[in-house]
C-alpha cells in the first residue's frame, strides 16, 4: 500500500509530508516540505526567507510528539500565512510587481500616501 501524502495549501504556503527527489515529491511521513510563495507574489530577501523558515521549524518543533494530521498541517500553514502578513506590514517583504496577477492578497501595499 502506498503512503498517503498529507498536504496543506494556503495562498502562499504549501506543506507536504514528503521529501523532494529528482524534482518530484516522494511521500515521507517523517519529513515536512515547505513550498514558499509558489506564485511569486512577493519579493524575497534571504533574511526574510530565513525568518519564515525559522518560524516553520519552531512550529514543527511545537508539534513534536503529536499525531501528524491535516488539521495540524493547516494550523502550521495558517500560522505561516500570519507570519508573512506581519513581515509585509512591517515593510520587510514587498509585493512583486512582475507577478502574474497582482491581487494584493495580504492587503494594499504600504506607501507614504497611505500612511
Amino acid at each position: 500500500m502506498a503512503e498517503t501524502l498529507l498536504k496543506c495549501t494556503t495562498r502562499h504556503i504549501r506543506l507536504f509530508t514528503a521529501r523532494v527527489e529528482d524534482n518530484a515529491l516522494v511521500a515521507d511521513a517523517n519529513q515536512l516540505t515547505l513550498d514558499l510563495d509558489p506564485d511569486n507574489e512577493f519579493i524575497w530577501t534571504e533574511e526574510v526567507i530565513n525568518k519564515v523558515h525559522q518560524r516553520f521549524k519552531d512550529l514543527v518543533a511545537s508539534q513534536d510528539g503529536q499525531e501528524l494530521s491535516e488539521y495540524n498541517l493547516r494550523r502550521i500553514g495558517s500560522d505561516l500565512e500570519g507570519t508573512i502578513r506581519q513581515l509585509l506590514q512591517a515593510g520587510d517583504l514587498s509585493y512583486n510587481p512582475d507577478c502574474r496577477v497582482l491581487n494584493y492578497s495580504m492587503g494594499l501595499p504600504r506607501t507614504n500616501e497611505l500612511l
